[in-house]
């Protein structure tokens, strides 16, 4: 087949469209409902799709939107596994971000140089200066990775031993896990009692 026929370059674009929607999905699992039944939409200034290794990548100011969530990268790619699924998504940036709408009120935002999703696992992960906002609530850290069979997140930092913390200021803890909780949440910290 020709590469520059209006067919083939129907075929090459329904697939790339039909991956963008596999994309998305992992991202809404903890969205709005409504979201998940949005159209998606997606931007960048090149997408490529190889048939032969199931590879996806999307170039150039990628901007992915569904419902609430936006997600923002420099570079995406998504790979697929022997059954034509998603197995990988990549989301790279400077930093690359995610925003999503989880409650009528609340909004989640992150960040991170990569940000990657494993269809196996449910495992989200965050690497490079992470950052994970909610309401007030933040986590930061070198990597977090967000379980999203469990619902479990864990924080950590790029530094290994080092001097005794003395405050929790920023310029004393660089390179360790940094928790900041609102004062004013009425909601019950994880692993503490309510009574």
């Amino acid at each position: 087949m020709h590469l520059n026929t209006p067919l083939f370059q129907r075929k090459i674009g329904l697939k790339i469209a039909l991956l963008s929607a596999l994309l998305v999905q992992p991202l809404t699992a903890f969205a709005l409902p409504s979201d998940r039944s949005q159209p998606i939409s997606l931007v960048a200034d090149k997408a490529t799709y190889n048939e032969k290794t199931g590879l996806t990548t999307y170039t150039g100011n990628v901007v992915i939107e569904q419902g609430t969530m936006k997600l923002q990268a420099t570079a995406v790619t998504a790979q697929l596994n022997k059954a034509r699924q998603i197995s990988t998504v990549s989301a790279t940036g400077s930093p690359a971000r995610f925003q999503q709408q989880t409650d009528a009120n609340k909004t989640a935002k992150g960040q991170a140089q990569k940000i990657v999703y494993s269809a196996d696992t449910g495992i989200i992960t965050l690497t490079g200066n992470a950052t994970v906002d909610q309401n007030g609530a933040s986590i930061r850290g070198a990597t977090l990775r967000y379980s999203m069979n469990r619902g479990d997140i864990e924080a950590v930092g790029d530094r290994i031993g080092g001097t005794t913390a003395t405050s929790t200021s920023a310029s004393q803890n660089q390179g360790r896990v940094q928790i900041t909780i609102p004062a004013n949440s009425s909601q019950v910290a994880p692993g503490a009692v309510n009574r």
